[in-house]
């Protein structure tokens, strides 16, 4: 019987009998086994009362001893008549049964010939999968505690050996080997022509770059070994222009202008996009009101930023941004945060003349028109004939009515509006898109020094134009604002400075709370110290395009500033002058500057003569200034007549001292024939 077996198996693990016991029982006389039913029915009524924890019975089996071959079997007879006579396969014993037991253990040492009940089977069917599962889940969790400590424990061991194998390494080096691992050495010739010969390694580049910006940024510490910091720079200006394809002008530049570390962020800030921002149309709708709409069209959209109260930053969209009903309702513009920067330092106010001088697309001169209320005036230019289609759909889907558009040079509007015409004027001004590569990444290869100096030449030109139609009187205005979206000193700082020697203007604070301060110096130039007043904008730091912003303040109506000088000073009238005047002029100085000759006429006819013709040109000159002036009504006359006067009385003293001179020389000459 292999079953009757197998349970005897498994009942003999789980008797808790000690080996004294054991030996004892075998020796009870056979009498008691006539009382086993009674002992059977006194079992189930006492069962409740001694009902000792099974655990703890496996404690004690753990703890036993194997016992021997012949109380293994009288084990397992004794356990086997316990589960016949059990009715519902309930857990734990008594003291009555482990007397009724030790009557059939001795019966069973008589004789190993009796048999089992029927329900052995059906009655030992709970205790036996009960007792076991019990057992075999509590050394499962024994043995995963087990596991779990052994790998802490291999862990450790195995950051222990790790750092003293460090620590053996370094004393075998020494610090001198330590500071070998962490230098680098530039590349060498022979290198440099071998990567040329093949494709870009970028990985290496990558890495290349990152040891020498480290190097740079404290170059005595991590200063490779016989390498000048020039070398360094030069080897990561040709690194950064392959890596990220970048002319040799223009990383050039950016290198002279940013340290080391924050060039990094600049460069890797031009390689993402910026976010898309939108400004509410305040002439149609409110910002809360127009946050809900797009909210509710599945628009992932926050506030812009403190500084702005109309500007909304969009996230992602479910539906197309520029084809809502929203925005061809006019209900906001696309915009970028950059672009609201002008038009809040131009700060424009309700019924004033304001000029945009590039105006086309529209964002700048509708947020100015918004500002305004839609009163006023405001003359939107722009000089490519096919942006004005964009311009005027723009300037009518947001419902801006106090507008004329026109098409004119920038560089002739004072001439077609009139000079100290309007109250206030924009420039953002035509530049070479340096601070919005992350736009468009030509930018990178096709700027060259020759177009950044032409693109310099003409803001210079259009702004003096823009000044001259500001009126310095003007009781709200007389205000300039200059932008550009580059980063070039070239076209922002150089720029304002060339203004402020030009015009009489000086700078004014932006009105920005945020934004760096503009160069005061850089290179060889060393700019007026009010050029701190200006702004820049980054796209590593604020986020957003690169941009410069510089405001400006009309003094006076005069063209130039700079009075009191040693020299001659003139307007751009004075500078216009026939250059036959001036001929005639410096024909009669050099004739008085000759040295003297014998001259068969009078002496004092040719000096008379001379001085004559001098004068008459002087008049002529005096004659066409006054014209000139009358007409065009450009000075003041106070300022006008104090500047001729000045000029006269200066060409005078020349005049006689140049004439004592001669004198003197002659009767010199006079002296020694005599």
């Amino acid at each position: 019987m292999p079953a009757l077996t197998r349970n005897k198996k498994k009942a003999a693990t789980k008797s808790p009998t000690s080996p004294t016991k054991q030996v004892t029982k075998s020796k009870a006389p056979p009498s008691k086994i006539q009382s086993k039913p009674q002992t059977s029915t006194l079992k189930k009524g006492a069962k409740s009362q001694n009902k000792p924890p099974l655990k703890k019975q496996k404690k004690e089996f753990v703890e036993e001893e194997p016992l021997e071959d012949d109380e293994d079997d009288v084990s397992t007879d004794e356990e086997s008549e316990e589960l016949d006579e059990s009715d519902d396969g309930e857990k734990g014993s008594n003291a009555l049964f482990s007397d009724d037991d030790d009557e059939e253990e001795e019966e069973e040492n008589d004789d190993d010939e009796e048999t089992l009940g029927d329900d052995f089977l059906v009655g030992s069917g709970d205790e036996d999968e009960e007792g076991p599962s019990d057992a075999d889940s509590d050394s499962d969790d024994n043995d995963i505690v087990r596991k779990s400590d052994a790998i802490d424990r291999q862990l450790a061991k195995d950051k222990k050996d790790a750092a003293a194998e460090v620590r053996d390494n370094i004393k075998q080096d020494g610090p001198d080997e330590e500071l070998e691992h962490d230098a680098f050495r530039l590349p060498t010739e022979e290198e440099l022509a071998e990567e040329a010969r093949g494709p870009p390694d970028l990985p290496l580049l990558k890495s290349r770059i990152e040891e020498i910006v480290r190097a740079l940024k404290n170059f005595k510490a991590f200063r490779p070994k016989d390498t000048t910091r020039k070398a360094c720079v030069d080897q990561l200006k040709d690194d950064l222009g392959s890596y990220y394809g970048y002319n040799s002008f223009l990383i050039g530049t950016l290198v002279e202008m940013f340290p080391p570390g924050e060039l990094m962020e600049l460069i890797e800030a031009f390689e993402k996009q910026r976010p898309t921002s939108i400004r509410t149309n305040t002439l149609k709708t409110r910002r809360r009101d127009l946050a809900d709409v797009l909210l509710n069209r599945g628009v992932n959209l926050d506030p812009l930023s403190k500084w702005s109260k109309v500007g909304l930053v969009i996230y992602d969209s479910q539906v197309p941004i520029g084809a809502t009903p929203e925005y061809l309702a006019g209900y906001y513009m696309l915009q970028g945060a950059s672009s609201f920067l002008p038009v809040m330092a131009l700060a424009p106010r309700e019924n004033e003349r304001i000029v945009d001088v590039a105006a086309a697309p529209g964002g700048k001169t509708t947020y100015i028109a918004a500002l305004m209320k839609n009163t006023g005036l405001i003359y939107a230019n722009e000089m490519k004939v096919p942006r004005l289609k964009s311009l005027t759909a723009n300037l009518h889907r947001m419902g801006v009515t106090n507008t004329i558009v026109c098409n004119y040079d920038g560089r002739e509007l004072p001439k077609v509006l009139g000079q100290n015409t309007v109250d206030r004027v924009l420039l953002d001004a035509p530049c070479s898109g340096t601070g919005i590569i992350s736009k468009d990444e030509s930018v990178k290869i096709t700027k060259t020094v020759d177009e950044i100096k032409k693109f310099a030449h003409l803001q210079k030109q259009l702004l003096l134009g823009a000044i001259d139609m500001v009126d310095a009187n003007s009781k709200t205005g007389g205000y300039v604002v200059y932008s550009t979206c580059s980063i070039m000193v070239t076209e922002n700082e150089a720029v304002i400075d060339y203004a402020l020697k030009k015009r009489d203007v000086k700078l004014v604070t932006c009105g920005l709370d945020f934004g760096r301060k503009g160069f005061t110096r850089f290179r060889e130039h060393r700019f007026q110290p009010s050029l701190d007043k200006t702004r820049r904008f980054y796209p590593h730091v604020h986020n957003m395009d690169g941009f410069f912003v510089a405001k400006l303040k009309k003094m006076s109506n005069m063209k130039q500033s700079s009075e009191g000088d040693d020299e001659a000073v003139e307007t751009v009238e004075q500078a216009e002058v026939s250059s036959d005047d001036d001929d005639d002029e410096a024909e009669a100085i050099e004739e008085i500057e000759k040295p003297s000759v014998p001259d068969r006429q009078p002496k004092e006819a040719k000096e008379k003569k001379n001085k004559e013709r001098l004068a008459k040109s002087k008049e002529d000159k005096r004659g066409k200034k006054d014209k000139k002036s009358k007409s065009e009504n450009v000075e003041e006359p106070s300022k006008a007549r104090k500047q001729k006067k000045k000029r006269s009385e200066w060409k005078n003293e020349i005049a006689q001292a140049r004439e004592e001179k001669r004198i003197a020389m002659r009767e010199k000459a006079k002296e020694e024939k005599q």
